[in-house]
């Protein structure tokens, strides 16, 4: 690379960085990568929702600029004094699989596309408790279709929910989630007792057309965990 394009590179890079690190207090290779426009957030969202194989694939740029961008943004990284901390994606679909980042999937690739740098200006519990909160798996999302014209693309069924895969929609009995219940929204008290119990549990949208965005109807839960949490805050209620 030319020293005066080099140069230039790493100008963006740092200011992405920078402007992440003051804005969260960590920053991550995936936030320079869309602070300097070379990953879309549409394209970032659907990788982490399983329909991208890996990152690298819908970059906008070259694999050698990558490299190029992400070595000067570890120099910086080190040079400012940040922590490195290893942080595990995950896919927001029901088999939870871990997302890969590189064309090549190398190990050591995939580790420092992971590795999310934290500002030395926070105390160690509170470095522990956002590399713990980067490192959550996002919520499974499920969605409430505008109609019933979809096809499941596993067994070509239909219904009232479904959830997007990389091949296209699925319905919930294939995806394994048939068997639980719909809370809708409303209740927040019932609705966080309920998600705490539920080990497996799905947010439901559905899409409006007058604010153009997805919108939160409820939540998918375990039957059992719900039944618990309404007789609990039913005995409160009572005494």
């Amino acid at each position: 690379m030319h020293p005066e394009n080099r140069s230039k590179l790493n100008d963006r890079v740092i200011r992405a960085a920078e402007a992440t690190l003051a804005a969260q207090k960590y920053v991550s290779p995936v936030d320079v990568l869309v602070g300097i426009g070379w990953l879309d957030p549409g394209a970032l969202k659907r990788w982490r929702q399983g329909q991208v194989d890996y990152l690298e694939r819908v970059m906008q740029t070259n694999l050698p600029r990558i490299s190029k961008a992400m070595k000067l943004f570890r120099s910086w990284a080190t040079a400012k004094g940040l922590t490195p901390s290893e942080t595990h994606y995950v896919a927001r679909t029901p088999s939870r699989q871990t997302l890969r980042f590189s064309q090549s999937g190398n190990p050591t690739i995939e580790r420092l596309y992971r590795t999310h740098w934290i500002s030395g200006e926070l105390s160690q519990r509170k470095r522990e408790r956002l590399a713990e909160t980067a490192g959550r798996a996002p919520e499974l999302v499920v969605i409430q279709p505008l109609n019933d014209t979809w096809k499941c693309h596993r067994c070509g069924g239909t219904g009232d929910l479904l959830i997007m895969e990389s091949p296209g929609p699925a319905c919930l009995r294939c995806t394994g989630l048939a068997d639980l219940e719909f809370l809708p929204a409303g209740d927040a008290l019932l609705t966080r007792r309920v998600k705490a119990k539920s080990p497996r549990h799905a947010v439901v949208v559905r899409f409006s057309k007058t604010r153009g965005r997805y919108e939160r109807q409820g939540l998918l839960v375990e039957p059992h965990a719900l039944a618990e949490a309404e007789r609990e805050l039913g005995r409160q209620s009572r005494d």
